[in-house]
């Protein structure tokens, strides 16, 4: 995904941040990364259960952002934190 894309993905993530069916992919995805055990390589001591019960409306941008990242990482191969992902970032795509 490139740049341009992914800045377009973040500026309707934060316009859309309250809207309840991105809420709830953001809520699967951390449920999903708590369940597979995943470490992000910049925040390895992340509480994804904790997080993922406690979501606000100011989680979904860094969500997404890791969302990205592991659609992109080649380092993570888990087809469950895969797909989880994907949905997430397909959720905004046609919004």
């Amino acid at each position: 995904m490139d740049d341009k894309k992914t800045k377009e993905l973040m500026a309707k993530c934060e316009s859309m941040k309250n809207n309840p069916a991105l809420m709830k992919e953001c809520k699967v995805m951390l449920d999903t990364m708590a369940e597979e055990n995943v470490k992000m390589e910049d925040d390895p001591n992340q509480d994804y259960t904790n997080m993922a019960q406690n979501i606000s409306s100011e989680d979904v941008p860094k969500v997404l952002d890791m969302a990205l990242k592991i659609a992109k990482s080649g380092k993570i191969d888990d087809p469950k934190i895969k797909i989880a992902a994907e949905r997430l970032i397909r959720t905004l795509e046609p919004l």
